[in-house]
């Protein structure tokens, strides 16, 4: 499982760079950028989303989903009884109707519940799955 708590960008892209098994040369003269500068890049908690997004070109893979599975799990659930001019807010922003749940957060979820760590109970309450959305899990992974 992805440390999506503490999110280090840079090895995820060494990562993913040593899977796909591209070369030094091939990514540095596709990001224009220096063997040195890939190495300190490799050491980087946190990039710009410009860089982050020509990464995720290049290597074919969204960078930006570790931070929504972090928004998944780690965000703050929103209060049952919330003010109810925050439920009609208006906002010029994009509204998605879903999460967005990948494997690895599935197989992370239902492990926590295989063993013992959290019951289904508290994993709706903590990471706000909603209920339908776990037993269908559940019942798919037997």
């Amino acid at each position: 499982m992805k440390n999506y708590k503490n999110i280090h960008l840079g090895k995820f892209i060494r990562a993913r760079v040593k899977e796909k098994g591209m070369g030094v040369q091939k990514i540095c003269s596709s990001m224009k950028i220096t063997e040195e500068e890939l190495s300190a890049i490799y050491e980087l908690k946190s990039l710009d989303s410009e860089q982050i997004l020509r990464w995720s070109k290049l290597l074919n893979y969204d960078f930006f989903r570790i931070y929504s599975q972090h928004l998944i799990l780690y965000s703050p659930p929103v209060p049952e009884k919330a003010d109810e001019s925050l439920k009609v807010e208006k906002s010029s922003m994009p509204q998605f109707r879903k999460n967005i749940y990948t494997t690895e957060i599935i197989d992370f979820i239902l492990e926590l519940i295989k063993k013992g760590k959290k019951t289904k109970r508290e994993v709706i309450e903590e990471y706000g799955i909603p209920k339908t959305t776990l037993y269908k899990w559940l019942s798919d992974r037997k």
